[in-house]
């Protein structure tokens, strides 16, 4: 929806400044309308909205709704880091938003300022509430967890998401994009977060069932459900159905890509939904991207893209390509 973002969090947006994708460059809604309906007619029926911060786009509510009444769209999405969420959660949910997924790396007021760079917990807190009295049926809490700056919280943020209704998720720290701070060192595996989880919950049961969604499942003996995303220590290249539309049209076919399809340039060029969808089909059709895969190979692991080249490139940065 945007490269725009109103948090600065370490392991997406490090530096001290960024480059920006041009305005007149970033897609309208009716826009964004055709190219959903060009994928939705090679059977994509699951659209997340992202950023940056996706309720920094004016009016959002206005394009959920065009998207929601489309019958091809099951499963309609949103991932907000929640600073705006509490006055934003009931008209998304009157629009017709299916799903939300609120980013939440720390209940520790002090370490979320450090963290993001704002001292925004308090409206996140709030927006996880709001999401939970606009009746959302699915609240999801996405969890980065870093070693030495949140990983004491794994149990904290799980009760907390238990209390909320809302199922966690714990993300492996990602040297994808503009991760410039990242080591191997700080990244706490899927094996030790279920090591540490049993020795405060008890035997965990991995939930059956997994499909193409990112995150594996797993059940605490009450019952409590929790995903978690290894990406870094094992990747599921082979299951991965998902690609990415930055804000300005170019079409990523992996989180880790160097480089994608300009979308923007045909449509504003006048090209019909059947054009759209046989050049989409044609490229689709030659994916061969294994990005995590790629990495968990590669001999020295550091951090994937330099400081100068994001400087050049905002397509290679987490906050444009939707992460």
């Amino acid at each position: 929806m945007t490269d725009r973002c109103n948090l600065r969090c370490q392991y997406c947006m490090p530096e001290a400044d960024y480059a920006w994708l041009p305005r007149q460059s970033i897609l309208d809604f009716e826009e964004i309308a055709v190219l959903v309906d060009a994928f939705s007619t090679l059977g994509v029926d699951r659209v997340r909205l992202t950023g940056g911060e996706p309720l920094l786009r004016r009016d959002l509510p206005s394009l959920i709704e065009m998207l929601a009444g489309r019958p091809a769209i099951r499963d309609l999405a949103l991932t907000t880091n929640g600073v705006l969420l509490a006055n934003q959660a009931p008209a998304l949910r009157a629009a017709g938003l299916h799903r939300l997924t609120v980013s939440l790396d720390t209940l520790d007021r002090a370490r979320f300022q450090s963290l993001a760079r704002f001292d925004e917990l308090p409206a996140v807190l709030a927006g996880v509430e709001a999401a939970v009295h606009a009746g959302f049926p699915s609240l999801k809490i996405d969890t980065v967890v870093m070693r030495g700056r949140n990983d004491d919280e794994l149990g904290a943020l799980l009760d907390f998401g238990r209390s909320m209704g809302a199922e966690v998720r714990f993300i492996e720290y990602m040297d994808v994009g503009g991760a410039t701070h990242w080591s191997m060192d700080r990244v706490v595996s899927r094996r030790e977060i279920l090591a540490r989880l049993s020795e405060t919950y008890g035997t965990i049961a991995p939930v059956s069932g997994r499909d193409s969604a990112p995150a594996e499942r797993f059940r605490l003996p009450d019952g409590t459900t929790f995903g978690i995303i290894a990406s870094t220590t094992e990747p599921f290249c082979a299951a991965c159905d998902r690609s990415r539309l930055t804000a300005d049209g170019l079409w990523l076919l992996c989180l880790y890509a160097r480089g994608g399809l300009d979308l923007r340039h045909p449509l504003r060029e006048g090209a019909t939904r059947e054009e759209l969808s046989h050049l989409i089909s044609t490229v689709w059709s030659m994916r061969a991207d294994r990005g995590a895969e790629e990495r968990l190979e590669a001999p020295s692991r550091q951090p994937l893209i330099t400081v100068a080249a994001l400087k050049r490139n905002a397509h290679l940065e987490m906050h444009t390509r939707g992460g």
